[in-house]
């Protein structure tokens, strides 16, 4: 007997405008062409123009009025993401939701961001953490839902707060898991302050479980040159239908936690399979490293100062 889909309802998303960072491919593509499927204005900045023009394309072949444009966005470079936050905020259009989803995962060698930023903490991090800051103006018009994209690697070790760069003694998969922690910190932290200070906007997380995507593959821009022998048994167990999700399924736990209007302000949404790794999207108990509000104040205090960027109290 065949397996019934897995998938979520969105509601109409007609005159919402959304803003979808990595959507040039993976999760954060079929993320933007649901999105633009069920009406949103989706705006998707990318790094890569060449790649971004072709996920356009991707996304008209099955729904040629799809309103989906590019901009230009390194979240590498604290300069390109002023750039893209004096831009948008040019447009002067309100943004309903903002899902940041981009990310890079376990160079084996330590990188650095063009800010001098361990490349993890650098892009997965500060990089959204100074988006969300310029682009606040814009969410609080559209009284927005911003969704941050962590990962079960949120579940695992712990920030390195006596060398955040990890210039000491790099380690990809702890600073990978750092990255993690720190955004899904501040994740929560911005939809209590936002609470405090009156900002009108609701912030929650979202996990996409584990499946083959493009962020486990062999990436030259990350230092892998082939795939490993982890992901080939997640491509092989995915295809099974085994324990592992498929990149259908790591897409909705964010559509899920973006656009559901049963999505909560400061939850956090991943997959209900076995050890969560994949399955139908659905609330999930807080990762205990996400739960020290002390921490979360903390790393919020670090990244003003190292972004040079501040909230407003009011």
């Amino acid at each position: 007997m065949p397996r019934k889909p897995i998938d979520v309802t969105l509601p109409d998303l007609s005159g919402r405008r959304a803003v979808v960072t990595g959507a040039s491919d993976g999760i954060g593509l079929g993320i933007a062409a649901r999105l633009a499927a069920a009406g949103a204005d989706v705006i998707l900045p990318v790094r890569n123009e060449i790649k971004g023009k072709a996920a356009i394309a991707a996304v008209r072949q099955t729904n040629a009025a799809a309103k989906v444009s590019l901009r230009e966005l390194d979240l590498s470079s604290l300069a390109s993401v002023a750039a893209l936050g004096k831009s948008l905020l040019e447009e002067a259009q309100p943004i309903h939701l903002l899902i940041n989803n981009a990310g890079v995962m376990t160079p084996p060698e330590r990188r650095t961001t063009t800010d001098g930023f361990e490349s993890q903490f650098g892009t997965n991090h500060l990089g959204h953490f100074a988006l969300v800051a310029h682009l606040l103006p814009l969410l609080r018009a559209g009284g927005a839902r911003v969704t941050s994209q962590v990962s079960v690697a949120a579940n695992q070790h712990a920030i390195n707060w006596d060398d955040l760069n990890w210039e000491r003694s790099y380690d990809g998969a702890k600073a990978y898991s750092q990255s993690k922690i720190a955004f899904g910190l501040f994740g929560l932290e911005l939809d209590r302050r936002s609470h405090a200070h009156g900002w009108g906007i609701t912030s929650n997380l979202s996990h996409p479980g584990l499946a083959p995507t493009n962020l486990l593959a062999a990436r030259p821009d990350t230092g892998r040159a082939q795939d490993d022998w982890k992901l080939r048994l997640i491509r092989t167990l995915s295809s099974r239908g085994i324990l592992f999700g498929t990149v259908h399924t790591a897409q909705l736990p964010a559509l899920y936690a973006a656009a559901s209007p049963h999505a909560k302000r400061g939850g956090f949404y991943g997959p209900r399979g076995p050890g969560h790794l994949g399955g139908p999207p659905g609330e999930q108990r807080l990762y205990s490293r996400l739960r020290n509000n002390d921490e979360a104040q903390r790393i919020w205090e670090i990244s003003e100062k190292l972004t040079d960027m501040s909230f407003p109290t009011a």
